[in-house]
């Protein structure tokens, strides 16, 4: 498959792994667009092994998976022969995007390998650990760390794109604020599910909902100021509707609402569309 064909199927695989995640990306352009779907796809792909249900796919498994893959895509040269035998035996348990990993690492831009690959290694390096410990969050600084993991290292690698790819220069710390922000509302909304279905609180002890929120919006509130330093139109697109959208399901989650409608999504992308 040559690169054109290539690209084409990871666009294809994008949307099919996230709507909501695939209309933003097109905001952005060319090469810097290619650096965000091949991080995208990587980190969904190490996301498919954490989030595993399977019960032969058990926490033990995750933390042996996920701290071999960070070391193979640490090191200055991917070795997919030996990431596909480690994954083969649970094969029929993951899916496409996970185990076409080495496609999405060859597609990434020259320039920005060393960006994506060492946040994605981190990532799977901090979901292993997390997978050991069952997710149990006890504390704030158990959320502080796992929200990092999970999602800061997502705002401090687009950051670093930015810059790379456009002089677009912003704060690392608002950029994990972002992050962190995004995933409680997550957390916020999976709350009662991750508790009856996989038996994990990602909420310290001790705290209420209420809490839960105001860590919320701290974050978000972060991610309101870290906007503020983009001056190049399609990045900054990019960033306002997924903060929008998480501003919008922490309201409806506060008025009780599961989520937000799928007409108020649509309304949301247009809105930001139309700017």
């Amino acid at each position: 498959m040559n690169e054109k064909e290539l690209q084409k199927e990871a666009m294809r695989v994008l949307k099919e792994t996230s709507r909501t995640f695939f209309i933003p990306i097109t905001f952005l352009q060319k090469e810097l667009k290619m650096a965000v779907v091949t991080a995208y796809l990587m980190m969904r792909a190490i996301d498919e092994i954490e989030d595993n249900e399977h019960v032969e796919v058990t926490n033990d498994v995750k933390f042996k998976l996920l701290n071999e893959v960070s070391g193979l895509i640490e090191a200055s040269t991917f070795d997919e022969k030996k990431y596909l035998e480690l994954l083969a035996p649970y094969e029929q348990f993951l899916p496409e995007v996970t185990m076409r990993l080495g496609d999405w690492i060859r597609l990434i831009p020259t320039g920005a390998e060393h960006l994506i690959k060492r946040s994605t290694s981190e990532m799977a390096y901090g979901m292993a650990k997390w997978s050991k410990q069952n997710w149990q969050v006890s504390t704030r600084e158990d959320l502080d760390e796992y929200t990092y993991y999970v999602a800061g290292l997502v705002g401090v690698m687009l950051s670093d794109l930015w810059e790379w790819n456009a002089g677009v220069k912003t704060d690392k710390d608002l950029a994990v604020g972002f992050g962190r922000g995004l995933q409680a509302v997550n957390i916020l909304r999976n709350q009662h599910e991750d508790l009856t279905e996989r038996g994990v609180s990602f909420v310290p002890d001790g705290w209420t909902r209420d809490q839960l929120f105001e860590y919320a919006e701290e974050n978000l509130a972060k991610a309101n100021l870290y906007i503020q330093d983009i001056n190049k139109k399609s990045i900054l697109l990019f960033c306002k509707l997924p903060l929008a959208l998480a501003h919008k399901t922490l309201k409806a989650l506060k008025e009780g609402k599961e989520k937000m409608s799928r007409a108020e999504v649509e309304q949301t992308v247009q809105e930001i569309q139309g700017e």
